[in-house]
């Protein structure tokens, strides 16, 4: 996927809608673009309410992306448990949580510098 703004604003898109197609709860989108040394532009962090959901979620966004984009994420990490999964589509990526992993790990309060966008859901 090239830098283009355009690109990732579709991206980020495409990713909200694969989220709220299964019910992911709690969506935030974090801006990291006016913070030095980060990896990426955006983080997109939700939570499902169980390893099942989290999965679900995850599929549900890959699909998304794939079917109106072609784009894979460049790299996948934590499916195999279903707690903590991260898809790094490099100028975003997405963390999905249980509900109990995302409250301990609190990305948000370490990243408390970037640009937050609370996203409705309609289960909220």
């Amino acid at each position: 996927m090239s830098n283009k703004k355009g690109d990732v604003d579709a991206l980020i898109s495409l990713v909200l809608s694969g989220v709220e197609d299964v019910k992911g709860l709690d969506i935030q989108l974090l801006d990291l673009r006016e913070i030095e040394n980060t990896a990426t532009d955006y983080f997109i962090i939700c939570n499902g309410t169980s390893n099942t959901h989290v999965n679900a979620i995850v599929g549900s966004i890959q699909k998304t992306v794939s079917k109106a984009i072609q784009d894979k994420p460049w790299h996948v990490e934590g499916s195999e448990n279903g707690e903590w999964v991260l898809l790094d589509y490099v100028n975003v990526v997405v963390h999905v949580f249980q509900k109990h992993i995302r409250a301990y790990y609190d990305i948000e309060s370490l990243w408390g510098d970037a640009k937050v966008t609370t996203i409705s859901s309609p289960s909220n």
